[in-house]
């Protein structure tokens, strides 16, 4: 069947401008394309846009979880507390070093991490906790998060890899623990051709680390007496035990990177308002329930979900009318992590989160995008509205 509103693979598009950009770099043969002035300028940019002092471009937000567990130095038996309700990469880092993963669950307001139920899970073996920005809406308690990880002596991590743009007090996402994470995935906020991620760490010490660990561990020569001499390059260890990757962006992406921060709160506040027209036209429909936005500027927006609540029918009903009547390509994202046959063979199926089991079996995630038209979100809102009046009077 054609699909009228399908599921959308890209965030945003992109100007003429920043496609020149791109043709550009491929075009200067005589300059790098990759780890050169470009990607320097990038990470300048992205690190005043946080106003952080640091930022570090990647391949991936994945990778950027992976160095953070590197930096923080997981080691075998340490507890990460994560919440079973985000993508899957939040977590492989940490198990992928032996942490034991304690799941967390989410408030039912705005689906992201309850800090009462973490409070629970603390350890004198607890190392870091994971916090999940999640469908773009920061934690509105993101503050007390780090208060208590200063306090106890916990490292915490931003997974902001769905809210950049988000701001609250008028500090960015990610600036407020002690490394954030950020994701430019194709069908993110802000994205540098399908991948690409940032890393920024707030100790200047841990910081210094970052180069070597996410390029094989390139490190100068000390006491060079020629340029070539001993080699072009040397490879050492930042953080003993701990073996460097290779995560580096290319030119291409960097270049593309400084237009789109340039005009990430446009492309932010776009996002807003499509998104609340959804929500405002929906809002008289008490089976839909969207996430709780306690202040305009804390959510980017990235996704658009909901929890089905209705004693007559259930989200998979709602789901398949859609798209068998009306060609609208609904979804339901982020299994539990601990119902992962991944992470249940690795003895991590175990977790108590009532609310993350209650959203995820009722929840749905309508299609959202900045390339979708005006055109599709009205057929969306009147298809949404159409089925649920077809749900209830059957």
């Amino acid at each position: 069947m054609d699909i009228r509103v399908d599921w959308p693979m890209r965030g945003h598009e992109f100007t003429e401008e920043e496609i020149a950009a791109v043709a550009e770099v491929m075009r200067e043969s005589n300059k790098a394309l990759t780890q050169g002035a470009r990607v320097q300028q990038f990470e300048k940019d992205f690190a005043a846009y946080l106003g952080a002092p640091n930022a570090f471009s990647l391949m991936s937000a994945a990778h950027g979880l992976d160095i953070a567990a590197m930096l923080i130095e997981i080691q075998p038996g340490d507890e990460v507390i994560i919440p079973a309700h985000t993508y899957c990469a939040t977590a492989l880092a940490f198990a992928r070093r032996g942490a034991v993963i304690k799941w967390a669950d989410i408030r039912p307001d705005t689906f992201t991490a309850s800090l009462d139920n973490v409070k629970r899970l603390v350890t004198e073996k607890t190392k870091a906790i994971v916090l999940v920005h999640l469908y773009g809406l920061m934690s509105p308690e993101t503050e007390q998060f780090a208060a208590m990880a200063k306090e106890k002596n916990i490292f915490l991590v931003e997974d902001c890899a769905q809210s950049l743009g988000a701001k609250w007090n008028g500090r960015c996402c990610g600036t407020f623990g002690d490394i954030g994470v950020y994701s430019f995935h194709a069908q993110k906020n802000l994205t540098t051709l399908g991948e690409g991620g940032v890393i920024n760490v707030a100790n200047p010490d841990l910081a210094r680390k970052v180069a070597g660990l996410r390029l094989n561990g390139h490190a100068p020569f000390q006491n060079k007496i020629e340029y070539w001499l001993p080699a072009m390059v040397n490879v050492d260890q930042d953080i003993d035990g701990i073996w460097p990757v290779k995560s580096t962006m290319n030119e291409v992406q960097a270049a593309l990177g400084s237009h789109l921060i340039a005009r990430l709160d446009e492309l932010t506040e776009r996002r807003r308002k499509r998104s609340m027209q959804i929500r405002e036209a929906l809002k008289d429909i008490p089976e839909i329930i969207f996430q709780s936005i306690y202040a305009a500027e804390a959510h980017s927006h990235h996704l658009l979900p909901a929890r089905v609540a209705s004693t007559k029918w259930h989200r998979d009903a709602l789901i398949k009318l859609l798209f068998d009547e009306y060609a609208v390509k609904t979804i339901i994202q982020f299994y539990p992590l601990y119902r992962y046959d991944l992470f249940r063979k690795n003895g991590m199926g175990a977790a108590d989160v009532p609310e993350t089991d209650r959203f995820f079996d009722n929840m749905i995630s309508f299609p959202f995008s900045l390339t979708m038209s005006e055109t599709d979100i009205l057929y969306l809102i009147e298809s949404v509205r159409s089925a649920v009046n077809k749900l209830n009077n059957r």
